[in-house]
């Protein structure tokens, strides 16, 4: 079991640091993703119109470009590390674009799996047009996705984000499957957490330390970065699914339980509320089981667990980032870390 005190003293002692040190991540990555959705747009050229709606309706620029933006600045921070480059490649670029477009095509996809009616504080694709037409949206921003990706030109960084694509429906079909084993349970959760949201981050990471340095050492201090932001991230999104309130999140909270899943809060809460078990098996089926674990959860540690564990997976990140030679753009992966951290939404 993980020391709680030294990690959280130690996170208290870096925030003091890190106001005055560090810039926005935001702010450092904006002039990157300058215009990113309108180019996301030409990459979506589409002949009908109800297509070409559906496609924008996400890309409508209110997201926060969370993966674009780690992807930029992990291209400036392994050139500045590599040769002191301080500008961005264009095949650099491109890839926090394919990044943000397989990412929402995933989303896409996931909505309608969920049979969701909001997302970011608006009605889903699969609400507006019906599953069917966004089944076949979802696809076809992944075909534009896999046609920007094509015209890199550089078959190590198609291999790298195709892995992407393959690791989204193996922890979707992960996320469908449950574990009779609790001991196993734990497991399946983060190799589901890694596939569905890390893998994303870690390659895209991974592909513009390619093109942008030539040693093995800095792609994997590149890919070990995203992946552990990247598990961080969802477990904080699987703590705010019970302590946010909906209007806040965009979403309905207890959204994972009524869906059946039991996430990082629910696996540590059934330690202490054995009873849980038998919900976990039957996916929270019965009349009052997602209120009862919601209570059991919140009565529990489990929230805690799992922002240590995420607390832990971001230290890791950044003994990773920590590698390359100093620049902005590193310490602003580092930052960024801590952001993933304090979120709220």
């Amino acid at each position: 079991r993980f020391h709680h005190t030294s990690i959280s003293h130690l996170f208290s002692c870096s925030k003091t640091v890190s106001d005055e040190k560090y810039q926005d991540p935001f702010q450092l990555g904006r002039k990157d993703l300058k215009n990113l959705y309108e180019d996301i747009k030409k990459e979506l050229l589409v002949s009908t119109a109800e297509l070409k709606e559906m496609c924008d309706y996400y890309f409508d620029g209110k997201g926060k470009a969370f993966r674009p933006m780690i992807v930029v600045l992990m291209a400036r921070a392994c050139n500045i590390h590599h040769n002191n480059s301080r500008e961005v490649q264009a095949s650099q670029r491109s890839v926090a674009i394919i990044a943000e477009m397989i990412h929402t095509a995933s989303l896409v996809h996931d909505d309608v799996i969920d049979d969701a009616n909001s997302r970011r504080g608006k009605m889903t694709v699969n609400q507006i047009w019906g599953e069917r037409k966004a089944v076949l949206a979802g696809d076809f921003i992944l075909s534009a996705a896999s046609v920007a990706l094509a015209r890199i030109g550089n078959t190590a960084i198609i291999s790298v984000l195709t892995q992407v694509i393959e690791d989204l429906v193996r922890g979707e079909f992960l996320q469908l499957g449950c574990k009779e084993n609790e001991n196993e349970r734990f497991a399946h959760y983060l190799e589901k957490t890694f596939k569905k949201t890390a893998s994303l981050i870690a390659n895209s990471c991974k592909a513009v330390s390619i093109l942008g340095c030539p040693d093995p050492k800095v792609h994997e201090i590149a890919y070990q970065y995203g992946k552990n932001v990247g598990i961080a991230f969802q477990l904080i999104d699987d703590v705010l699914d019970f302590t946010s309130c909906a209007d806040h999140l965009g979403k309905p909270t207890a959204a994972d339980l009524k869906l059946g899943l039991a996430t990082g809060p629910v696996l540590f809460a059934c330690q202490q509320f054995p009873e849980m078990n038998a919900m976990i098996m039957r996916r929270f089926s019965k009349p009052g089981d997602v209120e009862r674990a919601r209570k059991y959860v919140l009565q529990s540690d489990g929230v805690q667990q799992t922002t240590y564990l995420a607390q832990r997976y971001c230290h890791e990140a950044t003994r990773e980032i920590s590698k390359l030679r100093p620049s902005p753009e590193r310490d602003a992966l580092i930052q960024l870390t801590e952001m993933v951290l304090t979120r709220d939404k």
